[in-house]
């Protein structure tokens, strides 16, 4: 099921890299930006994460908690994190149901069911989508300057 903007945005809970529980609906009251990236370790999701993570003080600045979501284990999240300086609060959707929720799961990359679509979700502070862009190609990054903007709009 795809999301739009004007949605509500499907609530969950996720383990954290130090196995805390993060609920969406815990956050009302900020700005969320969630991505989804297909996996742990690998070139384009570590060079976004990266990014996102060096240029976090914009998203600072426009109230926005940034919160990276990908099918790997909390743990093998943690390892990435450590290795690569990755800032930002990274999620482990290890059973699939988040991604699957949001209409950004492939049904098979490269002989993985389940991995998560790139993808990028900006939240409101109520708790509606007012951004969504779900890549089918998982080389291609989300437009961070369209997220930004919606952020802006806010």
């Amino acid at each position: 099921m795809a999301i739009h903007p004007g949605d509500p945005a499907p609530d969950f809970t996720l383990k954290n890299t130090d196995l805390e529980e993060v609920t969406l609906s815990s956050l009302r009251g900020r700005n969320v930006v969630l991505l989804f990236v297909p996996l742990a370790f690998t070139g384009v999701c570590t060079q976004e994460f990266c990014d996102v993570s060096r240029g976090i003080s914009d998203y600072s600045a426009l109230d926005a908690e940034v919160l990276g979501i990908s099918v790997d284990s909390p743990f093998a999240q943690k390892a990435w994190s450590e290795q690569e300086g990755i800032t930002i609060s990274l999620l482990s959707d290890f059973n699939r149901e988040v991604c699957g929720a949001y209409g950004a799961r492939y049904e098979d990359l490269l002989g993985m069911v389940g991995v998560a679509k790139r993808s990028a979700f900006v939240i409101d502070k109520e708790g509606t989508v007012r951004y969504a862009s779900v890549s089918d190609d998982a080389k291609v990054l989300p437009d961070f300057e369209a997220v930004k903007a919606c952020l802006e709009s806010l």
